[in-house]
């Protein structure tokens, strides 16, 4: 964590116009999915969020805050830690206007966007990662990405036309997950094929565990103890046909009440915690 003992010492202009280049860069990138692809950067804010992408060592391109209005230590750490080329200091109405709160954070960032590398996840015996088949909420991504993480998640792989994976709402709803946990976008049902094949000649075997309402075998029943890539339709539409295809079992949610269906994240959270109540009582954890 960055020291704040040079805090006070960073005096710099403080940016006024919403005409300034820097202020109209990151309005961009808060606005436009456009404007995040082609920098390859995304908008933060808030504490927390900051604090997390410094501890999981994300570059951090601007950071953004009005003097008069930072009073934790927490956000002091965290200014007077930051290289001070990268700092962007504006006035409180500026703040307001970046602001995706209702009270606006003491402090915001402009973030480099991670590679989408499958380098990235770790070929352990535990491994456990989960596939979103094109997922459309930018709200639900977040949430996932934030199960995942609580739940042991290796990765959270995202493929097909997506909600944004960097859009403020995304980047919000994760609640800081975005940090710690990988989460990699795939070009092609191709580089997931490439990517199993890696995987299944490194630990022996990985089983794809397909989500459905309509699947060949309860979930409860299933041994989730061995590496999985657990993978989850489009809220929607389910799973594509090919995908489907490359599923080794389809495994259902028993449901007693009316409601055919849940929404993606719990569906996540409850199959993700059965994989981790089995490994426990395994001994796999």
């Amino acid at each position: 964590m960055p020291s704040w003992k040079n805090y006070k010492r960073l005096a710099k202009v403080i940016v006024t116009s919403a005409n300034n280049v820097r202020i109209k860069h990151i309005r961009g990138l808060i606005d436009r999915r456009k404007a995040r692809t082609a920098h390859k950067q995304f908008f933060v804010e808030g504490v927390r969020a900051i604090s997390g992408a410094y501890d999981n060592g994300w570059q951090i391109d601007a950071l953004i805050y009005c003097p008069d209005t930072v009073h934790s230590d927490w956000a002091r750490e965290i200014i007077g830690g930051t290289d001070e080329r990268v700092h962007l200091q504006v006035n409180a109405y500026l703040k307001g206007r970046l602001s995706q709160r209702t009270e606006p954070s003491e402090v915001m960032a402009v973030v480099a966007q991670a590679r989408d590398d499958l380098g990235r996840v770790s070929l352990g015996e535990r491994l456990l990662v989960l596939l979103a088949d094109r997922p459309q909420s930018p709200g639900n991504l977040g949430s996932l990405i934030r199960s995942a993480d609580a739940l042991g998640v290796d990765a959270l792989l995202i493929i097909g036309h997506a909600a944004d994976l960097y859009a403020p709402r995304t980047v919000r709803a994760s609640m800081g997950s975005l940090f710690a946990l990988p989460a990699i976008r795939l070009d092609s049902l191709e580089t997931l094929e490439s990517w199993l094949e890696i995987a299944r000649d490194a630990l022996g075997h990985v089983q794809v565990v397909g989500t459905s309402a309509h699947g060949d075998k309860d979930l409860f029943a299933h041994d989730l103890t061995g590496p999985t890539v657990v993978v989850l339709g489009n809220e929607m539409k389910g799973m594509s046909h090919r995908l489907r295809t490359m599923c080794d079992v389809l495994v259902s949610i028993p449901m007693l009440g009316s409601a055919s269906s849940l929404n993606v994240t719990a569906a996540a959270s409850i199959v993700l915690y059965e994989v981790l109540r089995q490994r426990k009582l395994s001994g796999v954890l």
